[in-house]
């Protein structure tokens, strides 16, 4: 029987990118994104109800997800979803789900922060193999 882990979500950054490096030198950036989503309760109320997701970026995803994202920008990101858990300092276990992307596309142009600054060339798809992968 087949398997299938697939997770998409198109949303904004709630924060800017953490990169960081595996002992052996690999580059990971975690970034969180915020999706929203609004409904019609019964009595006719419109609400909102947003959801976190923390992604994860491996190697050359994870240079370009850090130099070229930043909050408040719009993103796709596709993956997997990876449950972890561990016991706190305090004793209890714990428990969190993150997105482990293989594609990251930007959704928006971001412009020159300042005038006559040029634009630095930024990709519109940022894509990473299977095989690139680390784990």
């Amino acid at each position: 029987m087949a398997n299938l882990n697939k997770v998409m979500i198109i949303g904004n950054v709630g924060s800017d990118p953490e990169m960081r490096f595996t002992p052996n030198g690999n580059p990971v950036t975690s970034f969180r994104v915020a999706t929203n989503r609004v409904y019609t309760t019964p009595e006719g109320e419109r609400k909102q109800e947003t959801d976190w997701f923390t992604v994860v970026t491996w190697n050359k995803l994870a240079e370009q997800c850090n130099q070229f994202l930043a909050k408040g920008r719009l993103v796709y990101v596709e993956g997997r979803l990876h449950n972890l858990s561990w016991e706190g300092q305090d004793g209890q276990k714990r428990f969190r789900t993150e997105v482990i992307a293989n594609r990251v596309t930007f959704l928006d142009r971001q412009s020159s922060a300042a005038i006559g600054d040029e634009k630095a060339e930024e990709p519109d798809t940022v894509e990473i193999e299977p095989d690139d992968i680390p784990f």
